[in-house]
């Protein structure tokens, strides 16, 4: 796995003379940004997952600069965002507004469309249940896909450590 993740990363040396990346190309020579070991993709499953689900278009441009401060693989963190993608966005941001609603025991609108105007219409009463299941959703992926590579990676330590 860790083979093909290199072979389809970009080329760090192309990456680091580009010159449109701004403040960003001068940070681009941290090796943990390329790295894939435990503790970069680890980092790297926080901030792609914590990004992910933050309500916000662009959410590639949180994760690099936070995968650049945070010394996260940079080509996995930036991935992770995708997890939400416009087919996958309605259901999971319908679900954090469910979650925060019922966190702030808030009733949930009924008759609740899927579609970009009547979250317009109706934002006024839908953002606070929304914003906040949107932020307990990104912590709580953060946190677990943190901990889950973490536990992956001490597992198969341990599991080559038994067969030595």
């Amino acid at each position: 796995m860790k083979k093909t993740l290199k072979r389809f990363s970009p080329n760090q040396e192309d990456l680091k003379n580009h010159k449109n990346l701004g403040w960003l190309s001068k940070h681009l020579h941290d090796a943990s940004l390329w790295n894939f070991n435990r503790r970069s993709i680890s980092k790297a499953f926080a901030v792609g997952l914590f990004c992910a689900f933050v309500p916000v278009p662009f959410q590639m441009l949180l994760a690099a600069p936070a995968a650049v401060i945070f010394s996260a693989n940079l080509p996995l963190s930036v991935a992770l965002v995708w997890i939400t993608n416009p087919i996958t966005m309605p259901p999971i941001y319908y679900g954090c507004y469910k979650l925060g609603a019922w966190i702030l025991n808030v009733e949930v609108q009924q008759d609740f469309v899927m579609s970009l105007d009547y979250v317009w219409e109706v934002f006024g009463v839908i953002w606070q249940p929304f914003l906040l299941g949107c932020m307990v959703v990104s912590a709580v992926s953060a946190f677990v896909g943190y901990w889950a590579i973490q536990a992956i990676y001490r597992f198969k330590a341990y599991k080559r450590s038994s067969r030595s």
